[in-house]
């Protein structure tokens, strides 16, 4: 084991995250690499855009995750004519003691479910860039931190879906990891068949880790071993996708740092201080698929995002693994 990472305080993660995931199992049924993924998002510090189709478990998913942590929740549905100060929070002139007195939105919170991001106009789904870069919400000159830690667990539906506006590609940069639930497996959705129909906010879950613990956690993942060669590697396939044709542009700085800090809590959530190429492999398409879009133009948003990922996909084949 390395020094940078304290062995028991690994064993202590793994626990712990192994408490996270029976605890979401309860209401997730059959989708153990979604919520292993999400968890490596979670102890990253980053933040998770969910996409499918409606109504295969993108809010239960999230929902589960907020009430396995003894943390602050709040939900925001994301419609048209939801307004900035909706999400971030409002000054308002207080006749009493003859000041603006600012009234914090839902934002405020440790854990931020926002529901359809993509029905929102995008001047309200820019009111989320400052707060998933700096955890800090700026309002007449001044600025309120929100809580910690701070996640931004986001649904939507396709693009292409009548009443949606799609994310600019800076909002997009903001998150982490993009994930697809895709449908369960026929004995997992008849378990889901068989169980009584319960709306997601009437879903009990207790929670099994604090505050403290999953700060402590995210804290460690940023001290998990990674070997120059390792860095190496990550440079490789961040470099390849700038000179893919099938790509309009490459992943950004941001986007390997983000590869690399992903790799790094998917080390740690499977119980190890160091970073292996496998843990590049396994997280890069969900760091890096939502960072890039076909240079050639296109109707048919999931033909873009298959064909991105299967470029994705040959890249890091092709891309020599370290020893």
């Amino acid at each position: 084991m390395s020094d940078f990472a304290p062995a028991a305080e690994v064993v202590s993660t793994r626990a712990a995250v192994e408490r996270l995931k029976a605890n979401m199992r309860l209401t997730i049924k059959g989708k153990d690499d979604v919520i292993e993924q999400t968890l490596i998002c979670l102890l990253a510090g980053g933040h998770l855009l969910i996409e499918d189709l409606p109504g295969v478990g993108k809010t239960t998913l999230a929902y589960s995750l907020a009430r396995s942590m003894d943390c602050g929740f709040s939900r925001i549905q994301f419609t048209s004519d939801l307004l900035p100060t909706d999400v971030t929070g409002v000054s308002i002139y207080d006749e009493n003691v003859k000041e603006f007195i600012f009234k914090p939105g839902p934002v405020f919170t440790n854990i931020v479910l926002a529901d359809e991001i993509n029905r929102a106009t995008p001047k309200t789904q820019s009111a989320l860039l400052e707060v998933m870069d700096r955890s800090k919400v700026t309002v007449d000159g001044e600025a309120h931190s929100v809580g910690a830690p701070f996640m931004v667990v986001a649904t939507q539906n396709p693009v292409d879906y009548e009443g949606t506006f799609p994310l600019p590609e800076s909002q997009m940069d903001r998150f982490l990891m993009r994930l697809q639930m895709g449908y369960p497996l026929p004995g997992d959705e008849i378990d889901i068949l068989r169980a009584p129909r319960l709306g997601y906010d009437a879903i009990v879950l207790n929670p099994v880790v604090t505050r403290s613990e999953i700060l402590k956690m995210q804290a460690l993942a940023g001290r998990v071993f990674v070997e120059d060669s390792v860095l190496d590697y990550i440079l490789q396939i961040i470099t390849a996708t700038r000179t893919e044709v099938e790509f309009k542009a490459g992943v950004s700085v941001r986007g390997g740092l983000s590869l690399r800090i992903a790799a790094q809590a998917r080390a740690l959530v499977l119980g190890r201080d160091f970073v292996i190429p496998e843990d590049v492999q396994a997280v890069a398409g969900g760091v890096l698929s939502h960072r890039l879009s076909l240079a050639r133009q296109t109707s048919d948003a999931l033909e873009e995002r298959r064909t991105v990922a299967a470029a994705l996909r040959r890249i890091i084949t092709a891309v020599p693994v370290p020893e």
